[in-house]
């Protein structure tokens, strides 16, 4: 699996070279909440500040997501991710997407340069 410090929203690593693309990838989740944590939601919103329950499932489904990007881009062949970026749509009332993308690819170490005695 690729490491999370291999993966960026640049277009490239500092220190690192890129030596092939491997082309796009990406993970996709889509997640409801159950009635039961819609009510409790609910109730919290009720009384203002921050939804944990849809925190917490906003937070589970993009860690999904960026999981299986990760795992595709190993499967693709890369050791990195550029470009990594997030978005997400509704796909019907109380159902979301959330789409975790970036470009895999392979980066080698650069050569330091040697310094003359």
């Amino acid at each position: 699996m690729i490491e999370n410090h291999f993966i960026t929203t640049a277009l490239e690593l500092e220190g690192y070279r890129i030596t092939r693309h491997c082309g796009v990838v990406r993970g996709i989740v889509v997640r409801s909440r159950s009635a039961i944590g819609n009510f409790a939601a609910g109730i919290q919103t009720f009384f203002g500040g921050n939804i944990s329950l849809y925190t917490e499932l906003c937070e589970q489904a993009r860690q999904e997501a960026f999981d299986l990007m990760r795992q595709h881009a190993f499967e693709a062949g890369g050791n990195a991710i550029i470009g990594m970026r997030y978005d997400a749509n509704d796909v019907a009332a109380g159902v979301t997407e959330v789409l975790a993308y970036g470009t895999a690819v392979v980066l080698e170490l650069r050569e330091q340069p040697t310094q003359a005695s």
